[in-house]
């Protein structure tokens, strides 16, 4: 097809130069112009190949996006019912989907389809390239099979499963923050002030800058009022995960590790890495 219309162009172009060129000898026409041909340029080609390139994956991206938190407010509402007022990991979940522009349709029906998918909650612990520890939750109504597939992918990147309870990490109360151009040291500072125990640089799903303010259970709530009042743009709150035995890696670790989350993430049964 391509081929074809490669053809038609250029004999398209050698019937107008030969019209010129017969008109050009004429008298007449002495003052007409030359007409220069070039080869054929398809319009639209360089654009398409852009929007391939930027948009495709930011979708795609956006979609898993949309799934994880989709999976998510299920199980908070299998686990303590679908009013937020009485469910407070699923109001904590509710404030990050309307920050990260969630269809109030999507919500409602995940809400409302909470007990459609069956299956189980299990929670993983593993480690990765370097010596780095993760902890993936997954849902599932064949727990085998899942294990058997988180096992084969971590296995492929240089990781593996840990035996028995979760040994390397502990819940804690995480208030998420908007960056705002916010250093390092300003940001450590802010952490002391509102009395949290640490603060963490890191990236959203959508590869926006954040900070994660690591306390106490019992005092998130104080923490993320006195960060408001220091003047931070607070994104959300809500209980997680925090390992205690973070790892140094090398850049090609890093990579590794970051090929192993984007194949969990893949990964249909598992909710969040």
């Amino acid at each position: 097809m391509l081929g074809d219309m490669i053809l038609m162009a250029f004999r398209l172009t050698v019937r107008v130069s030969a019209v010129v060129q017969s008109r050009c000898q004429c008298p007449a026409l002495h003052s007409c112009r030359a007409l220069h041909s070039s080869s054929a340029l398809w319009a639209g080609h360089n654009k398409w190949s852009k929007v391939k390139d930027i948009k495709i994956p930011k979708d795609a991206a956006r979609a898993r996006i949309i799934a994880k938190y989709t999976m998510m407010i299920k199980i908070a509402v299998r686990e303590g019912g679908p009013n937020p007022e009485f469910n407070v990991a699923l109001a904590q979940l509710l404030e990050q989907c309307r920050n990260k522009n969630l269809p109030n349709a999507t919500i409602e029906g995940a809400i409302k389809g909470a007990k459609s998918k069956p299956g189980v909650l299990y929670v993983y612990e593993a480690t990765g390239p370097g010596g780095c520890t993760l902890l993936i939750e997954v849902l599932t109504d064949n727990n085998t099979l899942s294990h058997q597939e988180i096992k084969r992918i971590l296995m492929k990147h240089g990781g593996a499963l840990c035996e028995g309870s979760l040994r390397n990490f502990d819940r804690k109360g995480v208030v998420a923050a908007s960056r705002d151009g916010i250093s390092s040291e300003r940001a450590l500072e802010l952490a002391i002030e509102a009395g949290a125990e640490d603060v963490q640089e890191i990236e959203d799903e959508e590869e926006r800058p954040i900070l994660q303010f690591i306390c106490d259970i019992a005092s998130m709530k104080a923490v993320r009022s006195a960060l408001e009042s220091l003047g931070v743009h607070t994104l959300s709150s809500g209980l997680e995960f925090v390992s205690h035995t973070p790892s140094l890696l090398t850049q090609t670790q890093l990579e590794t590790a970051s090929s192993l989350l984007e194949a969990l993430n893949d990964c249909p049964d598992v909710v969040r890495v």
